[in-house]
């Protein structure tokens, strides 16, 4: 462990034995990363932070257009509409793909 890891950790330690994180909004509730199921585990507290924060990367949108799409075409009966979802769809796993790649 690095010096500053250490001494971050027991900073952390010690307000929480003060109880400075009593009371904060969400205390003792696990946090909800489902929507992060295609982000990598390591990233996902990365991102939960910058989401809250409102500063979200632009891939967190785009995954959450895509579950958004995908439960729209599941409930979309066929047709010229579905279809065109369908293309958005298949337009924006590509963005994220290639953004991914690019990464």
């Amino acid at each position: 462990m690095k010096v500053f890891d250490i001494l971050a950790e027991q900073r952390i330690l010690d307000a929480q034995r003060r109880g400075e994180f009593d009371g904060l909004p969400g205390a003792g509730r696990p946090l909800d990363l489902a929507d992060d199921l295609l982000v990598p585990p390591e990233l996902r507290m990365m991102n939960h932070i910058l989401r809250n924060a409102g500063a979200a990367p632009a891939e967190i949108g785009m995954r959450r257009e895509i579950a958004a799409l995908r439960a729209e075409i599941a409930a979309t009966p066929s047709g010229t509409v579905r279809d065109e979802l369908r293309r958005r769809l298949a337009w924006l796993i590509v963005q994220l793909g290639e953004r991914s790649r690019d990464a």
